[in-house]
């Protein structure tokens, strides 16, 4: 205190005093820019794990997929030799009548061998293309998260021009491109979630 009963401050602490009466009252331009920022820096890392998260299941079920069509393709091999065994012995049976008998055993062996198996490569094809179906269904919310993510990508990039340009209708611009990201997150995850 100096001896007329005024108090100074330095400088610094003036700028601390006048934030903190100020803390209630209205803000800045770049105020509004700087949380504006932190916030949508926030929510794009959010948007951007969910993308990783959704592009990890949509590459786990196309490779499903992928397997299961190998295993189908297995089967139909494996038919297809049971098959050329099976002709083999009916043409035995046809050259060689006597021993009708003795194939007859084999022969049925190989028909329901054919049975079982084509049933087991159709099962191993419908468990493909639901997989391959369910990894489309999970890509499409995944495409959309990643506009939705250069939307705020582009909101953030306006809102650093709007701090040292000071002009508002940037920041309105990305207020605008934000709401459109937000918007496009929103349908992503309804997607995601419902199919």
């Amino acid at each position: 205190m100096s001896e007329h009963g005024l108090h100074t401050h330095a400088p610094h602490e003036e700028a601390i005093h006048h934030a903190a009466d100020g803390a209630g009252q209205h803000h800045s331009l770049g105020q509004w820019v700087a949380i504006f920022t932190a916030i949508l820096a926030a929510f794009g890392a959010l948007v951007s794990y969910q993308g990783s998260h959704l592009m990890n299941e949509v590459l786990l079920y196309k490779n499903e997929a992928v397997l299961e069509k190998a295993r189908a393709t297995d089967q139909w091999n494996y038919y297809q030799s049971v098959s050329t065994k099976l002709h083999l012995l009916e043409l035995g049976e046809i050259l060689d009548p006597a021993k009708k008998d003795a194939f007859q055993p084999k022969i049925a062996k190989y028909q329901q061998q054919k049975n079982e198996i084509k049933t087991q490569a159709q099962e191993l094809e419908a468990q493909s293309a639901r997989a391959n179906s369910e990894s489309a269904r999970l890509n499409r919310p995944h495409n959309q998260l990643e506009i939705s993510m250069i939307f705020l990508q582009i909101a953030i990039s306006l809102a650093s021009i709007t701090a040292l340009t000071r002009k508002r209708w940037l920041f309105g611009l990305g207020v605008l491109s934000a709401i459109g990201g937000i918007g496009l997150w929103a349908s992503a995850m309804l997607l995601a979630t419902h199919g």
